[in-house]
């Protein structure tokens, strides 16, 4: 019999997801990166994200995170400027809640920022209201 030398299999399932617990050295934006928080998962390695600096861009996954780090709407990340597409960015890093809340801590978030939650609303338009013309007893 042949023996698989393929990059699957159980041995390789069982030794992933081991840096979850790890800790990094949390990243602090440079010139030409600002932080945001994800407001709509779009899809294709896209994302909506609303920055700190007050605009809404179109953020597009890096290639190397886009398998590896799974990014969900409300996660504080970190964009890389477009030079020439001030709409358009790029995610180069995500922050686990613990991280956001050291950034937080640090001042480099503004106290505003919801960390850990999936209402990413900022403030706008409310759709939960739902008024109806006629009245429930004519029914």
């Amino acid at each position: 019999m042949v023996k698989n030398k393929g990059k699957g299999g159980k041995s390789r399932r069982r030794g992933k997801n081991d840096t979850e617990n790890d800790k990094r050295e949390l990243v602090f934006k440079e010139e030409g990166q600002e932080y945001a928080q994800v407001t709509k998962m779009l899809g294709n390695g896209r994302v909506e994200a609303q920055c700190f600096d007050g605009v809404k861009r179109l953020a597009t996954i890096r290639g190397k995170l886009r398998k590896k780090v799974w990014i969900n709407q409300g996660d504080i990340v970190l964009l890389s400027l477009r030079e020439f597409q001030d709409e358009k960015a790029d995610v180069i890093q995500r922050y686990n809640p613990d991280e956001a809340r050291q950034l937080k801590s640090y001042g480099e978030l503004p106290d505003t920022a919801k960390i850990n939650e999936a209402d990413t609303n900022f403030g706008g338009e409310e759709d939960d209201d739902v008024e109806f013309d006629f009245d429930i007893d004519d029914i």
